[in-house]
């Protein structure tokens, strides 16, 4: 499938009925790279895919990366598995902004991710989004790249948030981001 495929926009009514919905987990144990994305959009939670909104830059920057052999369509998440891959979200439930979501709900979240961590043991963690991790794991000077302390057994390192809204990184160094993790991961 070629991952600039057009798909059905939701509709406003379907993306209204999406606040608050569950995004399934694509997740197996033992997987290399479990990547954790602070929350569903809604446009996710309508289509039933991570990262789905058509701003958002995970999967090229996955591609770019190197962890896909060519570009996936949020449709395709699936394949992720046999790639050795997975995602999840720190928060479950579907918000129209992650800015919408309270400091109680990141340091929940982060706890109910450390236990699946634990339950599925990735060797890789790997959180889009500092300033969520920051507060769901109370490390205020956290960083991108590595982090010191491992998740649940698992290492750990800190992306961009390929959110359309992240101006701060271009799909090149988003892109650079996801290739230095490859290069740990393959390490």
């Amino acid at each position: 499938m070629n991952a600039t495929r057009r798909y059905p926009r939701p509709t406003k009514e379907q993306l209204a009925a999406a606040v608050d919905k569950l995004l399934p987990d694509v997740i197996a144990p033992g997987l290399d790279v479990l990547f954790v994305g602070i929350n569903p959009g809604l446009w996710s939670a309508a289509t039933g895919w991570h990262f789905a909104r058509p701003g958002n830059r995970f999967w090229p920057a996955l591609h770019r990366g190197g962890f896909t052999p060519r570009q996936l369509h949020p449709s395709e998440q699936d394949e992720l598995l046999t790639l050795g891959l997975g995602s999840t979200n720190m928060v479950a439930r579907a918000t129209a902004r992650a800015d919408e979501l309270t400091a109680a709900e990141l340091v929940a979240g982060a706890a109910e991710l450390t236990g699946k961590v634990e339950r599925y043991r990735p060797r890789w963690v790997a959180v889009v989004g500092v300033t969520a991790y920051r507060i769901g794991f109370a490390r205020p000077k956290a960083g991108f790249g590595p982090q010191p302390e491992p998740l649940g057994g698992a290492r750990l390192w800190v992306l961009p948030n390929p959110s359309g809204l992240n101006a701060h990184f271009t799909p090149e160094t988003l892109g650079a981001a996801f290739a230095e993790l490859r290069a740990a991961v393959s390490a």
